[in-house]
């Protein structure tokens, strides 16, 4: 199916039937064991402070426990380490939390916990439950994405998951609980030359296959492995499904890059488009780019028109700002930094 410009309308889908809880047991017990073998055979960072939490030395240095639990994990010569260990519940359970979305399972404690059973539950993480109700982080990045951000958007008229999470049947099923999926957003294709790596669309084929989802991806970054993606944006856009959310064709990371916009919450999900860094508050990924930075950058001018005034990204950092004129500002400051003079009007 292809999309030129309208409107999609979502429906719900029976959910799948779950599994037994023998079934459950068996799979909760298995990441315990694969957990402890992991962590026996990687070589632990020196760079770690002593204590029950650690980082092994296939760290890609992704940013990702490092936003997660800031409180323990922190940047070392190039990757992450934990700098300091939790000092309270509330600290252990984010470590936890992290070790479970790490993309390449480089978080360890140095003795089994079964207590990372009852982390597993806990995703998909509700953002905010007040500001952003119905918006959740999915947890469990994949490697083949390179570590990004997957989000699980519910509403009723039908869920959206906002780029591929690593797959895994416990995920899965905590999806269904939530309702489901009705659309799989795909933001953007890969843009690295690496092709182990998959960039945001990950494990789509999987998820497509578990949940039985529709797959919306741009035209543009269309590729091989995304070549049977059931919906197709063509041209610039926008594009809407039902009346709260909007997409909108943001290309220059890559050419076929679309950022959606939910309308209700003021919420943007840019994929890699623009993020927050540990070192600003907005940056654009010039390295990894496969279309120009001036591409990127008139695509950065063009969200001066949209009344976000939250940024949830693939990679990097969230932003939140106090209102629409901070966002314009920020955005503003940003481009006159990036941008030549005679490009700025």
């Amino acid at each position: 199916m292809g999309l030129r410009g309208g409107v999609l309308c979502p429906t719900y889908g029976l959910p799948n039937p779950l599994p037994s809880n023998r079934s459950r047991r068996n799979a909760g017990m298995r990441l315990v064991s694969s957990a402890t073998a992991a962590a026996a055979g990687r070589q632990k960072r020196p760079q770690n402070v002593e204590g029950e939490f650690f980082v092994d030395h296939r760290c890609i240095d992704c940013d990702t426990c490092r936003w997660m639990a800031p409180e323990t994990f922190t940047r070392v010569d190039g990757m992450s380490a934990v700098t300091r260990q939790p000092s309270c519940e509330e600290e252990r359970v984010k470590a936890l939390q992290a070790l479970l979305s790490c993309p390449t399972s480089s978080i360890h404690t140095e003795k089994p916990t079964k207590e990372i059973l009852e982390i597993q539950k806990m995703f998909p993480l509700p953002i905010d439950e007040k500001k952003l109700p119905g918006i959740y982080h999915c947890g469990f990045h994949s490697e083949r994405s390179y570590g990004a951000t997957s989000y699980l958007i519910t509403h009723p008229e039908g869920n959206i998951l906002v780029d591929s999470p690593r797959f895994t049947e416990r995920l899965a099923r905590n999806i269904e609980r939530l309702g489901g999926v009705r659309y799989m957003f795909l933001t953007h294709k890969s843009s690295s030359p690496d092709v182990s790596y998959r960039d945001d669309v990950g494990d789509h084929q999987k998820w497509s296959n578990r949940l039985k989802c529709d797959r919306i991806l741009h035209s543009g970054d269309v590729e091989e492995s995304t070549a049977n993606v059931e919906i197709q944006l063509h041209g610039g856009g926008p594009w809407f499904i039902g009346t709260d959310f909007e997409l909108i064709h943001t290309p220059g990371h890559t050419e076929g890059s679309v950022c959606l916009y939910h309308k209700p919450l003021k919420v943007l999900f840019t994929g890699d488009h623009l993020a927050r860094s540990e070192q600003s508050l907005l940056e654009i990924y010039e390295l990894y780019n496969r279309q120009s930075v001036s591409l990127q950058l008139r695509s950065v001018r063009k969200l001066l028109d949209i009344g976000f005034v939250w940024i949830l990204p693939g990679h990097g950092r969230r932003i939140a700002f106090r209102d629409n004129q901070e966002k314009i500002s920020a955005l503003e400051a940003f481009l006159a930094n990036k941008e030549p003079p005679f490009a700025q009007h």
